[in-house]
Order: structure tokens, then sequence, then C-alpha cells
């Protein structure tokens, strides 16, 4: 769907410190680090108690936890992960998470996000 979309690579560099956060829900913000139409790296920057809500989108997502601590669900399964750990959601499938501990998630999606960039995105198809 991006290829449609005609989603144009981003510049080469990111600083941390340059790049704006933008707050997509309380206590939790969002810093798109870079991208093009086939790959997003997106950080995610939690205050304890917010939630990334319970949700499922096409895009394969791995994701690392830079700090904090979260309660992530993925499907029917849910775990405690803390600074170190990863984790890998399959297209379509429900995940969501409740912040423990303040901390930072490191986002990389396949392909972008166009939902971030403010295109609409693809619904999942009638089985």
């Amino acid at each position: 769907m991006n290829d449609e979309l005609n989603i144009k690579p981003t510049r080469g560099f990111f600083l941390g410190e340059e790049t704006e956060w933008e707050e997509v829900a309380p206590g939790l913000s969002r810093q798109i680090m870079g991208y093009d139409d086939k790959i997003m790296l997106v950080k995610a920057k939690f205050e304890t108690g917010a939630i990334g809500v319970m949700h499922k989108h096409y895009h394969s997502q791995v994701t690392y936890v830079e700090s904090g601590e979260f309660e992530m669900t993925i499907g029917d399964d849910v775990k405690i992960l803390k600074k170190g750990d990863s984790f890998y959601i399959l297209p379509w499938v429900m995940h969501g998470c409740v912040c423990t501990q303040p901390g930072i998630l490191v986002d990389v999606f396949s392909p972008a996000r166009e939902d971030f960039l403010g295109y609409p995105m693809q619904q999942q198809p009638e089985v």
C-alpha cells in the first residue's frame, strides 16, 4: 500500500535532541526517527501508567525496550518487559501495553506506518 502513497525517504541523520516529539495520548509521545516506504523507526516515550491501547495493523513490528518497564500484551500472551528486552509482532495480531515504570520503546515497522504520516491505514481484509 505504501507504494501507492509515494512516501518519500527522509533525510539521512536524525539527532534526538533536534527531532520533535509528538504527543499521541496522555503520558505517551512519539519521535519519528526516519523512514522510507519500506521501513520506519519510531521512539515512543511513556510515563508511568500511560497506555499503548490494544490495536492491530498490517505492518510487521519489532520493538526494543530502551528503558523503563512495560506490561506487554501480544495476542493472549502478557509479559513484563524491561530495559534490554524486545518483542516481535506479526501483522494483524492484537497488541498493546501499560507502562509500569517510565521508559522508551524503539519501534521498527515494515512497511512504514502511513497513519503516522497522516495517510489512512489499510484495513484488515474480511475473511
